[in-house]
């Protein structure tokens, strides 16, 4: 049995047969041969590595594994063809497997019309920033927490949870259309279609509660457009074209790169509580 324990890792691997792993967890192993593992571990302050021999009597040690200089898997499928997306995905200022999220950087910055610039959020001194609220993010507000978020592909439908604060949007595929008139919510009524390769997800019918990345509010008339693409098994391209006519000059569009999180099986609970006055933690002047 094999136990580990790593402490603030950006990835965490063991080798060979294992490959990516969870921070802290245990695997049994039943090598034929005598067997050296090697737990790599890469944080902030780089590389450490570990290592255990598993001894099997009678056996000769199987030699190091060369480099892994194969191309990427391909994309997984379903029984129809279409890509399967099923995964869980970092999300920003996680830096998995020496891969970051693509974008994740970049500055973004939209042109309001004029008398819009209400709708630009300035924060004060004192504002405890915008999840101290603990309300849901939005779209495409949920791809910019530090947290993983998962996609459950199926037949007629997507489903889409988020580990922070514990959200989940339900997509339908079947070709189901948007209400006439759908009541506003934190994030909005959601329909998919694919195109070639990439899942087409249109939604509208927010309310005007979220704030956008870039540091913008909306009005209830935003539309958003988001294209996701598994490129290969290890790497989904994500498109949001953002549109609200009440607040900006144009639609602006986003364009990022999430990696898959081979370690992981599912988002975990997170259970996020807003019962503290933070005021007290800013120095007033």
């Amino acid at each position: 049995m094999l136990v580990w324990s790593t402490e603030n890792p950006n990835s965490v691997s063991i080798d060979p047969e294992l490959g990516s792993v969870i921070a802290r967890g245990s695997k049994q192993v039943k090598p034929s041969v005598t067997t050296t593992y090697t737990l790599t571990v890469r944080g902030p302050n780089g590389e450490e590595k570990r290592t255990v021999k598993v001894t099997v009597a009678g056996t000769t040690e199987r030699a190091a594994a060369s480099p892994n200089t194969s191309a990427p898997k391909p994309t997984p499928r379903m029984a129809d063809g279409k890509p399967d997306l099923s995964g869980v995905y970092n999300s920003s200022s996680f830096n998995f497997g020496g891969v970051a999220v693509r974008g994740q950087n970049d500055p973004i910055t939209a042109a309001l019309k004029p008398g819009a610039e209400k709708f630009k959020v300035v924060r004060r001194p004192d504002d405890p920033g915008l999840y101290s609220a603990c309300t849901p993010t939005g779209v495409p507000g949920a791809y910019f927490v530090p947290y993983q978020w998962e996609i459950v592909q199926g037949r007629d439908r997507v489903v889409i949870v988020y580990e922070y604060p514990h959200l989940f949007r339900i997509i339908p595929t079947d070709g189901t259309p948007h209400p006439a008139d759908p009541d506003p919510t934190w994030m909005g009524d959601s329909i998919g279609r694919w195109e070639g390769d990439a899942l087409v997800v249109d939604t509208i019918g927010f309310n005007d509660k979220t704030e956008l990345p870039g540091g913008y509010k909306h009005t209830e008339a935003l539309h958003v457009v988001e294209r996701f693409h598994r490129t290969d098994f290890n790497n989904l391209d994500y498109e949001a074209t953002v549109e609200d006519p009440n607040v900006f000059v144009k639609p602006w569009t986003i364009v990022r790169g999430f990696p898959l999180r081979p370690d992981l099986t599912k988002v975990d609970e997170f259970i996020c509580e807003n019962n503290h006055d933070y005021s007290k933690f800013f120095e007033k002047k």
